[in-house]
């Protein structure tokens, strides 16, 4: 059965009795991919390294004192099924770290850009196109701030009277499941930045 990521991005984990509910946003994206980068959290998954897979946990909680509850309670007790437990929902939500894909965006090519770059790039969008507060940005996920400042796109686009050839979004990853699988192969996916900034300097025209 393919997997299909839910509407709402929360992940919730459980072992021996204790829950942790842990959210993909913008801040545990940038911190993870900063500390480990992809590859290296899928790789730990797979690896079953406790230190990392805390971090993700501690980076990720909704509440980093119910984390670091739910991380003390394993001491001294075997960890081969806490690991069990953890494994697949912490593999969704380092998926979640990224951009969902949005079957409606055309593909394209562009010059690779490195990720802490496209995260502040989706900060800007969300904080200087979309007005957000800079908490809301980063409580944001990826996925939410790209449909919201591509909603925002198609708004733009429909005041100024575009036509329908203009309406098709510029700054999409070409394609965000072959990212995806990228990421866990260690490669890095491309995104178009200078049709961004074309993008915006033709809506900073019209204003």
């Amino acid at each position: 059965m393919t997997y299909q990521r839910p509407a709402y991005e929360e992940v919730v984990i459980a072992h021996d009795g204790y829950t942790v509910t842990l959210r993909p946003s913008l801040r545990a994206a940038v911190t993870l991919e900063n500390r480990f980068g992809f590859p290296a959290l899928y790789r730990a998954l797979d690896d079953f390294s406790i230190t990392v897979i805390s971090e993700i946990i501690l980076a990720a909680s909704r509440s980093r004192q119910d984390a670091a509850a739910f991380l003390l309670s394993l001491v001294g007790k075997p960890l081969f099924p806490f690991f069990l437990s953890v494994r697949q929902p912490l593999a969704e939500l380092v998926s979640m770290l990224t951009p969902a894909p949005d079957t409606k965006a055309k593909a394209t090519t562009g010059k690779p850009v490195a990720w802490p770059d496209f995260y502040s790039d989706l900060y800007e969008k969300a904080t200087g196109w979309l007005g957000w507060p800079p908490e809301t940005a980063w409580n944001a996920t990826p996925t939410e701030i790209d449909r919201a400042y591509l909603a925002f796109i198609e708004r733009s686009r429909w005041l100024g009277g575009s036509s329908e050839d203009d309406k098709q979004p510029t700054d999409k990853a070409p394609d965000p499941e072959q990212a995806a699988r990228n990421l866990a192969a260690g490669l890095d996916p491309e995104f178009d930045r200078m049709g961004l900034r074309a993008l915006k300097a033709k809506i900073a025209s019209k204003t």
